[in-house]
Formats: structure tokens, sequence, C-alpha cells
């Protein structure tokens, strides 16, 4: 039996105007922006780190040396501790970190749970003007806080609760970003879970709690650290509302020690950094929930 020749395949016209795999192309693509992304990464981390460690260095320098500029702190290379110890000597600062934590805390849990349930009203409840009430809502974003300020210390006084927590605690707990930021992750949620809940009996009140709140994990970590980095690094309100020495919180006590320092550059530089620590320790702890709240990643699959 006579074994025919193989005959090379010719391509057809749509074969032929098929494009070619690049598969390398592309591998060396995605390297290339991987390295270019660390590249402007790093610089970006560079450039942020240098006015801290700038800040550090200062904090560890005596004022006397402080004082004649950014070349000799740099060529100085005796650190004292003696600023960190003036604030503990001078003011009380375990009263303030208190009292900071105390309205803080509150705060960030009272804006998580109103915020949270006006973002699922918005979100899944049907009402006349609902696209008014989101409106308004928004609209509040672009009042300045320095405009309401005037206003909130005669609301206060005219119910008593000037020169309390109170007076710290409940103007800031209407956060409209909170609202929003709920909002646009409640919108991303399948609604067949809920369907599911509501076949299964639950009310309107169960599903929230049950369903809503359990998927909402990352976006409540976000906002609630938000709030409160927020309200600790808040001084105008405070400032305001607030005279009793014993009710300072950081950023007011921080500006009174301050005040009387004058160019004491080393004291101001470790009262700043004295006054972001829990800050930083709190980001360091919860960074995974705050970028998964923020970008909306809490649901995968």
């Amino acid at each position: 039996m006579a074994l025919t020749e193989a005959r090379p395949r010719t391509k057809s016209p749509i074969s032929a105007a098929a494009p070619v795999a690049t598969s390398g192309k592309a591998g060396v693509s995605g390297r290339t922006f991987s390295i270019v992304s660390a590249v402007v990464l790093t610089v970006f981390a560079i450039v942020w780190l240098i006015p801290s460690l700038f800040a550090l260095k200062t904090s560890l320098t005596d004022n006397g040396v402080a004082a004649t500029g950014a070349t000799n702190i740099l060529k100085n290379w005796n650190p004292t501790l003696h600023s960190f110890a003036s604030y503990f000597q001078a003011g009380d600062i375990w009263n303030w970190y208190a009292a900071s934590a105390i309205t803080s805390v509150v705060t960030a849990v009272l804006t998580v749970l109103f915020g949270s349930m006006a973002a699922y009203a918005l979100s899944r409840l049907k009402f006349r003007g609902q696209n008014t009430v989101l409106l308004l809502i928004l609209l509040g974003i672009m009042i300045p806080t320095q405009v309401l300020i005037v206003p909130i210390f005669q609301e206060l006084g005219a119910v008593n609760l000037l020169n309390t927590y109170w007076s710290v605690i409940f103007p800031q707990v209407p956060a409209v970003i909170a609202v929003f930021i709920f909002k646009q992750f409640f919108d991303g949620i399948p609604r067949e879970l809920e369907e599911a809940a509501r076949i299964d009996g639950a009310g309107l009140w169960k599903i929230f709690w049950s369903v809503i709140l359990p998927l909402s994990r990352p976006v409540i970590a976000a906002v609630t650290i938000l709030t409160f980095v927020g309200v600790w690094n808040n001084l105008l309100l405070p400032l305001f509302v607030l005279s009793n020495p014993n009710l300072m919180t950081v950023p007011v006590g921080l500006a009174s020690v301050q005040g009387s320092f004058g160019l004491r550059y080393a004291d101001i530089q470790a009262g700043a950094l004295l006054a972001a620590l829990p800050l930083i320790v709190l980001y360091l702890a919860f960074q995974r929930q705050i970028v998964e709240g923020v970008t909306g990643s809490g649901l995968k699959g």
C-alpha cells in the first residue's frame, strides 16, 4: 500500500488573519510593569519617610541644637529623651490619652451604628424622596466644619453639654462620608442573600443584623478606624467646647503645652510623635481591614 505524501496545511483566510500568540511579550510587559510599580512605590515611600525620620531625629536632639537649623540637627548624634520626658513632667499626657480614647472610641461606635442603618435604608428601602434625601446628605460634604462651630457651640450650651465628653462626641457622629461608604458597599451585596433570609422568616432588622452586618466586617473596620483617626486628630471642636483641663484631648493638650515652648522645636516634634504613635500602631494592626473596606473587596467569589 502506497503512502501518500504529506502535504503542508494551508491557512484559511480566517486563521491567517488571527493574531499570533504573544505570551512571551505579555510576560515581559507584565514584569516591566511590576518593576516600574515597585520603583514608583519605593520613591513615594522614601518621600513619605524622610519628613517622619527628620521629625524623629529632631525630637531626639537637644533644643539648643534644634534651634540652630536643620544642618546642625543632622550633624548632631547625641540623642536625648529630654523632650519626651518634658511632656510627662509638664503635661498630664496620660489624661489626654484617656480623653482622646474615650471620645474616639464612642464616636466611632456610634458612627458605624447609625451610619450603617442610614446607608441600609438608602440602599434597600424604597420611599418617596429617596434621591433627594441622598443628595442632601451628600451636600453635607461641601459644608466646611469651621462654619458649623458657632451653631454647634450654641446648641451644646442650650442643652448644658459643654465641658463634657458628649460635646465632642455628638457633633462628630453624623459623618456623611461614613453613610456614603456604607451605601456603596451595601449596593454591591447580592439581594439574593436577603431574599433567602426573608424566605426563612427573617424580618428587616433580622436581615440587617444577621446578614448584612456580618458581610460588612471589612467596611465596618475601615469606617471605624477612619472615624477614630479623624476624632483623635480633631483640634478645633474640642478647643471650643472644652475648657476643663481634665477633659482635654491630645491635640488640645499638646497645643496648650506647645504654646509655652516658643522655639523649642525638639519638644514640639516630640509632642507630634506622641500624638501620632497610637494611630500608627492602630494602622499597622488593622491595615488589611482598612484596605479591604475602602476598596470594597470584602465580598469575594
